[in-house]
C-alpha cells in the first residue's frame, strides 16, 4: 500500500501538535487501536476516545461521535476500517482539525482528497507511535 510524501519534518511538526482525537480507540489492550493512542497519552498528548461501544478508555471519558468533542482538536487520528473511512472523514471535517491521520494498513483516496480540498493535511498508511519513535525521541 503507498504512502502519503510528507517529509520527516512535516511529521515531526505534525507531531508536535498535542490534542488528538481517536476515532475507533479500542479497550482491548492488545490492539492497535488502544495501545498506540495509550503511548500517546503516556508521552504527554492529550488523547480523546471515540468510540460507541464503552464510557471510558484508560480512564479517559469516551465520546459516541467527534461531534460530541467540546474542545479544539489538532489531530484527528483514525482506525476504522478504509471502506469506513469517507463517513468518519465527512463528520471529522466538521470539526475543523489540522490534520487527518489514517493509521498504517487505512487508505481512502477519495475521503482524503476530501479532507484536502478543507485545507486539512493527511497522513496515511502510518503509523503514530512508528513515526514518534522514530522522529521524537
Amino acid at each position: 500500500m503507498e504512502q502519503d510524501i510528507h517529509t520527516d519534518d512535516q511529521i515531526r511538526d505534525i507531531l508536535s501538535m498535542r490534542k488528538v482525537a481517536v476515532i475507533g480507540m479500542s479497550k482491548n489492550s492488545s490492539k492497535a487501536a488502544h495501545y498506540v493512542p495509550k503511548y500517546l497519552s503516556d508521552n504527554g498528548y492529550d488523547i480523546k476516545p471515540v468510540n460507541l461501544t464503552t464510557n471510558k478508555i484508560l480512564g479517559k471519558k469516551c465520546y459516541a461521535s467527534i461531534s460530541e468533542i467540546e474542545e479544539d482538536v489538532e489531530i484527528i487520528d483514525i482506525f476504522r476500517p478504509s471502506e469506513q473511512v469517507l463517513s468518519v472523514i465527512h463528520d471529522a471535517i466538521k470539526k475543523k482539525p489540522k490534520v487527518i491521520w489514517l493509521q498504517e494498513g487505512i487508505h481512502n483516496s477519495e475521503a482524503e482528497e476530501l479532507a484536502r480540498k478543507e485545507g486539512i493535511t493527511v497522513v496515511f498508511n502510518r503509523c503514530m507511535l512508528a513515526e514518534h519513535q522514530r522522529l521524537m525521541k
